[in-house]
């Protein structure tokens, strides 16, 4: 435990910022889950409607830097290129 009182602020928002980092990941995988299980049923309309919406997950997580910004290009290309190789 911190003696400093700046060394307890910073506990303090290091257990803030580690919920809402933990929320947005987790929100990110999730909508990317979904993505994934309409691409595996073949609902192409669907995976087109959540497109955007997962698109925007990723790039909220990567402004929170809760993801790096490449790993977020990563991700977005990989789940358009899901959805454009469907048939």
């Amino acid at each position: 435990m911190p003696n400093i009182k700046s060394a307890k602020k910073r506990l303090k928002q290091d257990a803030v910022r580690r919920v809402e980092n933990k929320t947005k990941k987790s929100m990110m995988r999730t909508w990317i889950r979904k993505l994934n299980e309409a691409v595996q049923a073949g609902n192409k309309a669907e995976a087109q409607e959540m497109l955007p919406t997962v698109f925007q997950k990723i790039d909220k997580a990567a402004k929170a830097n809760c993801i790096h910004a490449n790993t977020a290009g990563r991700r977005k290309a990989l789940a358009a290129r899901r959805v454009q190789a469907m048939a």
